[in-house]
């Protein structure tokens, strides 16, 4: 521990987590004023009546008071904030199926079948993301294309009678360009949406892990992809190429006069009308190939650091550079109005529609249920990396995780875009594809399996709470009561207590009910689509069902997207599940919003260099909740590229966090146990954990196999000097908290109020960490100082000065 001198200082560095917070709020004080950053990645300090920085509350450490500033990092401008932000929860399932990526479980070194697995489960994740672009493509011209261009706006339709004038019915190209227009948009939109970077003026990579490191820290292996641009454009290219096909008849039908559509729609014996009989199969063939070529990019790529020269990543990069991309998505451009040229007059169904949209469907489902059988050998070669940890350390689902979620992103992405054609069908009158029948029936499936699911849940949860009304409490509250003892808030604090247990130990639970009950749906669905059999009367009212729960779902949705484009704070609340998944970099998916992760650790990590340049500066890097993810990627950051003396001057504090308990669990391969022993070896005791039983989203971060006994609290954690182990037995602090090893285990509802210190009664939850008293010692821990308040007649002596 560095002895503290006359020029000490502590610079407490605070992170917000996920729905963002006011500047005010962050630094806790009236108001807050910026003092660095770039309007987007602020760094505030409290303000004073002239809004000039003002220092922060003195330390009381050391027997002394030493000078404190506190500052905060606001991100969430990055993630909420305006209409475009909003529409982002639109690109929810790329999202998912991109963060299934960081899902997968480790490769073990030098174990080469896992290798190969671990390379094939990556090229299946970045097919089935390429899928699930093609499909919203798809869906989307289904709707502009098929049901409003070529059904509604045909000739003598009555579809918009009056509303629409004859020409646009009967000019050359003018439905077929009406048709084109959204979908090409649409395209355009996740081409912008893709292209945005938040920039960063330090390095948007970590350095690399020095070779006599004893460990990897978390989120070291957390890098940007060099691929981005390149998948980016093969997603677009494929999306474009399935369009082209919809008025082609389709990838598997070759538009010659043996094949031919007529201009009513039905099946013609002579050639093609308008064009000739063989001018179609020129943007077919083109079409095909473009695919094909898209297809085969995407499953190549596969090097996210670009330093492998045995990858094929490395020279599709070459070859795709900026001109090559823009030519292809040129082409594909050209292709699609080259086929609804070929095809004039349009039909009045497109013969593509089935065929195509069923052909990428059933391909999505293929390669998901390929990714969930290829996962259990690899989870089950991984296990040897977590094989002697307790259950309640072990990944989820074993390491399986990854295919429940990339299956819930596919039947959701087909969810909302048939829910929307179904919404529009039921508007204009006419025909959607036939297979838009069995994605009724998956979601009526869906909904009454998921009803009869919450029923059995509320019947448990009816149980718990009437066992807790009555008194009924089990051994696993023997930490509230202790921390309770002599407090008249027991019930309500055990109550609190048991329903966060329940959450953090079955979220992914139910999760994987939601997957399971959306697969039982899709294989009845399946089942009946390939039988080819004519759905039974007893089906009519889950249709039903599944028609009104695909309604509800994109209405839901649309909604929230509009609400949260004009209210910040409804932007925040639909932007919780935003802001966890865009903390991951692009890299299965390229069409999602941009990883602010990316620019928060590194512009963390040179603030706190910036403030290690005064001699007595010591940084504690504070993150609440999801905000502990980030400064533990930047605390990893800083440890690999400053000097030892340095090193010693940095602390952590995470609070409310979920790095043990949510995020080593699901993403065992970026944030393992093991990186978090290493984490805790190489800052000693300058990690210190603040977490409440009664908190249903954090929890405690360095221990776990808590017991009491005897009146003491012990348990199982880090050490600091990093390996693990049964700890000494938990201290009392000043107003009641009981600190085991680098936890802190606060009391919830706090006993009293303390003076000086804002108060809030009741129980607390997840909110105020920062108005616990608890919460100055342990940055004073985290700064190498002892907690020791100074006495009063140190304060005496202190005013007289």
């Amino acid at each position: 521990m560095l002895t503290p001198g006359p020029d000490t200082r502590v610079v407490e560095l605070r992170v917000h987590g996920a729905m963002g917070t006011t500047p005010s709020s962050l630094v806790s004080a009236v108001a807050a004023v910026d003092v660095a950053g770039d309007g987007v990645g602020r760094f505030v300090r409290p303000a004073d009546r002239l809004l000039r920085p003002a220092p922060g509350p003195m330390l009381r450490a050391e027997g002394q008071s030493i000078p404190r500033v506190v500052e905060g990092y606001v991100w969430g401008g990055m993630t909420s904030g305006g209409a475009a932000k909003a529409a982002w929860a639109l690109l929810f399932p790329f999202s998912l199926a991109n963060v299934a990526h960081w899902m997968l479980p480790p490769v073990p070194s030098g174990h080469r079948l896992a290798g190969r697995l671990g390379l094939v489960n990556r090229s299946l994740l970045r097919l089935a993301g390429v899928l699930l672009t093609m499909l919203l493509v798809a869906q989307a011209a289904v709707v502009s294309l098929d049901l409003v261009a070529a059904q509604c706006l045909a000739p003598g339709s009555p579809c918009l009678a009056g509303a629409v004038p004859d020409w646009v019915r009967e000019t050359y190209l003018v439905r077929a360009l009406v048709g084109l227009l959204p979908v090409l948009a649409l395209v355009w939109v996740l081409h912008r949406i893709s292209c945005v970077a938040w920039e960063s003026g330090a390095s948007p990579n970590p350095p690399p892990t020095p070779p006599n490191a004893r460990v990897q820290l978390p989120g070291t292996n957390l890098v940007a992809d060099p691929d981005t641009p390149v998948l980016r454009a093969l997603h677009l290219l494929a999306a474009l190429a399935t369009v082209a096909l919809l008025p082609l008849g389709g990838p598997f039908s070759v538009p010659t006069s043996a094949a031919g559509v007529g201009s009513d729609g039905g099946a013609g014996g002579g050639p093609l009308d308008g064009a000739g009989g063989w001018l179609p199969v020129v943007p077919w063939v083109v079409a095909l190939v473009l695919l094909v070529v898209a297809l085969l990019g995407v499953l190549l790529l596969d090097d996210p650091t670009g330093a492998d020269p045995r990858r094929a990543g490395r020279w599709l990069r070459a070859a795709f550079g900026v001109w090559p991309r823009r030519v292809l998505l040129g082409l594909g451009v050209a292709v699609v109005v080259g086929a609804a040229a070929a095809r004039h007059p349009l039909p009045t169904a497109l013969p593509g529609t089935d065929a195509t949209v069923e052909a990428v469907a059933a391909g999505l489902v293929v390669l998901v249920v390929l990714l969930g059988v290829l996962l259990v050998p690899a989870a089950l070669i991984a296990r040897v990396e977590w094989r002697g940890l307790p259950r309640s350390l072990r990944p989820w689902a074993g390491g399986w995780m990854a295919a429940p979620v990339v299956a819930t992103a596919a039947l959701l992405g087909g969810g909302f875009g048939a829910g929307l054609a179904i919404a529009v069908q039921r508007f204009v009158g006419f025909e959607v594809p036939d297979g838009y029948d069995s994605v009724t029936l998956l979601w009526g499936a869906a909904a009454v399996l998921g009803l009869v699911v919450a029923l059995v849940g509320g019947c448990a949860a009816a149980y718990t709470v009437s066992r807790l009304r009555a008194g009924r409490f089990t051994d696993d509250e023997a930490l509230v009561r202790l921390l309770h003892a002599d407090s008249d808030d027991l019930t309500a604090a055990v109550r609190a207590w048991r329903s966060a247990s329940w959450w953090r130990g079955h979220l992914h639970h139910v999760v994987l009910a939601g997957a399971g009950v959306l697969c039982a749906g899709a294989a009845v669905a399946i089942v009946n689509r390939l039988a080819g059999v004519v759905l039974p009367a007893w089906t009519g009212p889950l249709s039903a069902l599944g028609v009104l729960t695909l309604g509800v779902l994109a209405g839901a949705l649309l909604r929230a997207v509009h609400n949260a484009a004009r209210a910040p704070e409804a932007a925040r609340r639909l932007g919780v599940l935003a802001d966890l998944a865009s903390f991951w970099p692009r890299e299965a998916h390229p069409i999602v919003p941009p990883c602010y992760a990316m620019k928060v650790a590194p512009e963390l990590a040179a603030r706190t260099v910036e403030h290690l340049r005064e001699p007595g500066a010591r940084v504690v890097l504070a993150g609440d909740s999801h905000g502990s993810l980030l400064v533990a990627v930047a605390a990893a950051r800083l440890l690999n590229s400053v000097n030892e003396p340095e090193r010693r001057r940095i602390g952590l504090v995470t609070v409310g966090s979920q790095l043990r308990w949510a995020y080593a669990r699901a993403f065992p391969a970026v944030l393992p146990h093991s990186a978090l022993g290493g984490l805790a070896g190489e800052l000693g005791t300058r990690w210190r954990a603040l977490c409440r039983g009664t908190d249903p989203l954090g929890g405690a971060v360095t221990t776990w196999g808590q017991q009491v006994y005897d009146d003491r609290l012990l348990g199982i954690g880090f050490r600091p000097d990093g390996t693990s182990g049964p700890l000494p037995e938990a201290v009392r602090a000043p107003h009641g908290a009981l600190v085991l090893g680098l936890d802190h285990w606060l009391p919830d509802p706090a006993p009293g109020p303390v003076p000086g210190r804002r108060w809030t009664p009741g129980v607390q939850g997840h909110a105020n960490y920062s108005a616990d008293p608890e919460w100055d010692r342990a940055v004073a821990m985290a700064a190498g100082l002892d907690p020791a308040e100074p006495s009063v007649a140190g304060f005496e002596s202190l005013l007289t000065r």
